[in-house]
């Protein structure tokens, strides 16, 4: 297609509106290597030619016109159609570009997740950029992918990007949070492939295989990882089974992800310098990159950056719940930080681009929801009342928390005081063949296999994939260590990141230790047995103990210093609550399991116990990090 017929598109809108409010033009974006992208163009009115006006941009490789979960603008109303968010924009003075990635929808070419997505990015805002419609401003937004491919495209210093407002993603570096995790793999990366290729352009034209794909048994393909080419459920999509067994044998950081879709960090010099904010929440894989993004803008540009973290899963920013547990009305982004999703964006955007807004409508630097203070009381709909505020604040982590470090011990204390002892350790067998199952955490896109959320660490159910009756609690496994601090004689605030040290040994050449923060609560009516609450978890692979770069095997009995570093929290924990830490060697289906064998877990067919250990003397004294509000001690 030529450029004139590409102007000739756009002179085609289409009415959405009786009253001729809302018009859609389809338009055909060309791509450097001449793949031609679709997009559409929301106006206010139908001229031939649009006035002129700052553009809303946001790529999607689910479907430019498909109404997404992840769109919900109110806790009180059904989630808006696409015309519906685009009418909000056009008629606040805004332009709206809605696009289909590169071989989804309506767009040419392959899909190859993640890695074409910058040149992609920057060659549309380039284009739209020149258009008589835009008057040379374009914001970037969206949630998700949306946010990833902001981030791709940034990296590539388009001109004519004004803003940023990525929302649940936007890698910062995909190998520590998005795809990999302390050198695992987050399967979630293998559930939205399958979900994703039963619905893609390859599917839609090919009736049998969309039937295939409809009856797949997700959870009968989880008990036979790993999965090789030509034997996988994605067989017969064979883009999509490369991108994702690629994925999965790239194990070590190398060029691969150095690529700048999935690196921001190595990019961050070159991103414009203009404003941009970055939400996330406390249950979403990307809690990492969100904050890192936020952190490292702040410092590197003179234009501002936002942070926004809620207690919700990825996306839900307008439920009060996340997993079993419930945060209370206050805990929505509706009704509490704005009047609805579409206010809030509409708020900012205004801002960023210097248009006038009242000062009660200002930003401030960090918003933040602390989870907690609530009874631990079921509510009508069976979930733990957990609670919970919003804060402001000028930085993350807050000002006013300091690093704090509580010892392991082996009687199973949680403490400011390290141990004394000359040696003491506690061991385990580690027996890939049965790992530890997933129960809750910073999960999306998992089902039917894992949810992401709060959950009872002590009451797993039929709904954890993996756990079998009697469904006994997690802590109750052998190959769970889990330390606790005495009942808190005060409230304790914990807000900023959270690391583990451990001086850790096996009898294996490789092999992966676990962590997980938990709030104990006391028994109740509710729950006799209290509720463990999942906070934030992590994940190493011991191979990786010099650098994630140059793996190399364990000496077995040698002792290990290793750091597991979990997603950042805000909680707190009540008084007559318990710290609670666990630390095992598997995670799963949220982390592929290490075999133990020292082989790489795509390729490998074989599996061996490891006898673990965890080290916590006074030599080697194995220790929770993390951020606490106040200079009081933890334990009083």
């Amino acid at each position: 297609m030529t450029s004139q017929d590409t102007l000739k598109a756009a002179r085609t809108p289409r009415p959405l509106h009786a009253d001729g409010t809302l018009w859609r033009r389809p338009l055909t974006v060309p791509m450097r290597d001449g793949a031609r992208l679709a997009a559409d163009l929301y106006t206010a009115g139908s001229e031939p030619e649009p006035a002129p006006l700052p553009v809303l941009l946001e790529r999607t490789p689910y479907g430019k016109r498909e109404q997404r979960g992840s769109d919900q603008d109110r806790h009180d109303a059904p989630v808006p159609r696409p015309e519906d968010i685009a009418r909000h924009f056009t008629d606040a003075g805004y332009h709206v570009v809605r696009q289909d990635c590169r071989g989804r929808g309506e767009s040419e070419g392959t899909f190859v997740k993640y890695l074409g997505e910058g040149p992609d990015g920057a060659d549309t805002v380039e284009w739209i950029r020149a258009q008589p419609w835009c008057d040379g401003r374009v914001v970037m937004t969206g949630v998700s992918y949306s946010a990833h491919v902001q981030a791709a495209a940034a990296a590539e210093a388009p001109a004519g990007l004004a803003a940023m407002f990525q929302d649940s993603g936007g890698f910062a570096s995909a190998y520590e949070a998005g795809m990999r995790m302390g050198g695992a793999f987050e399967l979630k990366q293998a559930t939205w492939a399958l979900r994703h290729g039963a619905n893609s352009p390859e599917a839609a034209t090919d009736p049998v295989l969309a039937e295939e794909m409809r009856r797949l048994d997700v959870a009968g393909w989880f008990t036979a990882l790993p999965w090789r080419p030509g034997s996988s459920p994605l067989r017969h999509l064979p883009a999509y089974e490369a991108f994702l067994l690629e994925q999965w044998r790239e194990d070590a950081f190398g060029d691969y992800y150095r690529n700048p879709a999935l690196y921001g960090r190595g990019s961050y010099d070159r991103f414009p310098d203009v404003p941009s904010l970055h939400m996330g929440s406390w249950y979403d894989p990307y809690v990492r990159s969100t904050i890192e993004n936020f952190t490292e803008l702040r410092a590197r540009k003179k234009a501002p950056a936002y942070l926004v973290m809620g207690p919700w899963t990825h996306g839900h920013r307008c439920e009060t719940f996340s997993g079993d547990v419930d945060f209370g009305p206050a805990s929505t982004l509706s009704g509490n930080l704005a009047e609805s999703y579409l206010a809030f964006r509409s708020r900012w955007f205004d801002q960023a681009l210097g248009r006038e807004v009242s000062p009660r409508d200002t930003f401030p630097a960090v918003q933040y929801f602390l989870m907690g203070g609530g009874d631990g009381r079921r509510d009508a709909a069976g979930r733990m009342r957990h609670g919970g505020e919003w804060r402001e604040d000028t930085a993350w982590p807050p000002s006013g928390t300091r690093p704090v470090s509580l010892y392991l011990h082996t009687d199973g204390a949680l403490s400011p005081a390290p141990s004394i002892a000359s040696e003491a350790s506690v061991a385990y067998d580690f027996d890939p063949r049965n790992p530890v199952p997933t129960m809750g955490g910073q999960v999306t896109s998992g089902e039917p296999v894992m949810t992401g959320g709060a959950y009872d660490q002590n009451a797993p159910d039929a709904r954890t994939f993996g756990a079998a009756e009697p469904y006994l609690p997690l802590d109750a496994r052998p190959d769970v260590i889990s330390v606790l601090t005495p009942p808190l004689d005060r409230d304790v605030v914990v807000a900023g990141p959270v690391s583990v040290k451990l001086y850790v040994s096996s009898s294996a050449p490789d092999t992966d230790f676990t962590v997980k923060l938990i709030d104990q609560y006391p028994p109740n009516p509710d729950h006799p047995h209290g509720f463990a609450m999942n906070l934030t978890d992590g994940i190493f692979r011991c191979r990786f103990h010099r650098s994630f770069e140059r793996p190399e095997p364990l000496a077995p009995g040698e002792v290990y210093e290793i750091e597991v570093t979990a997603p950042d929290t805000a909680n707190r924990f009540a008084a007559g609550h318990r710290i609670r830490l666990d630390v095992s060697s598997s995670n799963f289906p949220r982390f592929d399991v290490n075999t133990n064998t020292g082989e790489p877990e795509a390729a490998a067919r074989r599996s061996t116990i490891a006898v673990n250990r965890v080290h916590m003397d006074a030599v080697r004294p194995s220790a929770l990090r993390v951020w606490v509000e106040g200079e009081e001690d933890v334990l009083g």
